[in-house]
């Protein structure tokens, strides 16, 4: 049963509801991103059940329930097994560089305003204490693109963004030429991992930046990425010949 965690470890507020699905994390990694998901069950018992069940072998760093109710399953120190294969700004093992949180929420419904609330303020809370920036706040579509399409198109980054948390663009040229190569230039440059190919790329912005939009690439998309790879580009590591 959950009980309430010591408020000088993880988020204070949270019920702990330890998993035993997780691990040091590697190579003396820190986290330096903060990744949603959406659970895409019934109700946030079932996703907690699930993320606590050793022979799913999944976990993450908290549960958001659609009550506004936080539950924390993994130390934050510790490597959550919530991201899976991808990569962002050309580093794998997202697990090792991030805190996970699951969002109580099918994928298909708008997420309340108790889950929202509630969301704000474990970001600040997990910001501030692992200084992470901004755009590093990530939805898991966004470095594994061809697989997950979580938090999905009914998330309001928008609105994260207004509160200091995410990003949101601000692209001043509406009419910047269009074409693949550019367009993979600049999703390189601001993290997206550029082997899943330029469809499964835009499909990841268009998820967060633009989610109805629908049709082949535009200078809409084009204008959006130039300005986050302009604003916020990532240091991909050096790779030897």
């Amino acid at each position: 049963m959950s009980r309430p965690r010591p408020p000088s470890k993880g988020a204070a507020g949270a019920l702990w509801h330890p998993s035993p699905n997780f691990g040091p994390r590697r190579d003396r990694l820190r986290p330096n991103l903060i990744v949603l998901h959406f659970t895409a069950m019934a109700s946030a018992q079932a996703a907690l059940d699930r993320l606590c069940a050793p022979e799913h072998e999944v976990s993450s760093h908290y549960l958001v329930g659609r009550d506004g109710q936080v539950w924390q399953m993994v130390d934050e120190d510790m490597r959550a097994w919530h991201a899976g294969a991808g990569d962002w700004g050309g580093t794998g093992d997202v697990n090792s560089r991030s805190i996970g949180i699951e969002l109580d929420n099918s994928g298909l419904t708008p997420f309340s305003e108790p889950l929202v609330a509630a969301l704000e303020t474990l970001l600040s809370d997990i910001r501030a204490r692992w200084v992470i920036p901004a755009h590093g706040l990530l939805a898991h579509s966004d470095f594994a693109p061809r697989r997950k399409f979580d938090p999905g198109r009914r998330f309001d980054w928008r609105r994260l963004a207004r509160a200091g948390h995410g990003i949101w663009p601000e692209p001043t040229d509406k009419t910047p030429e269009v074409g693949e190569e550019a367009f993979l230039a600049n999703a390189a440059t601001f993290g997206y991992p550029v082997e899943e190919g330029a469809e499964a790329v835009l499909d990841a912005l268009r998820q967060r930046f633009r989610p109805w939009a629908r049709g082949p690439l535009d200078n809409g998309d084009m204008a959006i990425l130039r300005d986050l790879a302009t604003r916020f580009p990532v240091d991909r590591p050096v790779t030897s010949a």
